[in-house]
């Protein structure tokens, strides 16, 4: 276990964030709000807008209402057993007091990623979750992440520190 105050940076290379984000594209977000004004809530729209595979996982709102247009479940296992495609990223929106449960249900499902977000610390969750042979984020947003790689940061609002009055000019593929 880690001291107090100090921090273990498992998975945070930008190496391997680039390399997370680029090979999986179904994303169980834990704890994920029906609230659009909720971060977690603003990351899904943004993941789902660029092409990710989003999976409302929250207990709350299971078997009672839709999220995105996506049924809500209570768990990572019921996601798993029900969502037609394998989950590959468990993305955590939930206090750093439930990660390593999370950790241990994502080693179950067979996910290859357990992504902690902003403020969700928890070097415990990282350990267990790295010896099951997932990768780990700790700390940091899925969202903000692929905004940095993918050119997004100016869009979503964030001060890249270049003046202009300019939108970059977008070339179409194809």
């Amino acid at each position: 276990m880690t001291a107090v105050g100090e921090r273990n940076d498992l998975g945070r290379s930008a190496t391997e964030r680039y390399h997370i984000l680029t090979s999986y594209r179904t994303i169980a977000m834990v704890g994920l709000s029906s609230n659009y004004y909720n971060p977690s809530s603003f990351a899904a729209v943004y993941l789902d807008a660029n092409g990710y595979d989003i999976v409302p996982v929250n207990p709350v709102h299971a078997g009672k209402r839709e999220i995105m247009g996506r049924p809500v479940y209570a768990d990572l296992r019921e996601a798993a057993a029900n969502h037609p495609r394998p989950i590959e990223i468990v993305d955590v929106f939930r206090p750093a007091a439930e990660a390593v449960g999370l950790a241990e249900q994502a080693i179950e499902i067979g996910a290859r990623v357990l992504w902690l977000q902003l403020g969700v610390i928890s070097e415990d969750a990282a350990a267990v979750a790295k010896a099951g042979g997932l990768s780990v984020v700790m700390d940091r947003c899925c969202k903000i992440e692929h905004a940095r790689f993918f050119g997004g940061l100016r869009t979503i609002g964030l001060n890249t520190g270049v003046i202009t009055s300019r939108l970059a000019m977008r070339i179409p593929r194809g």
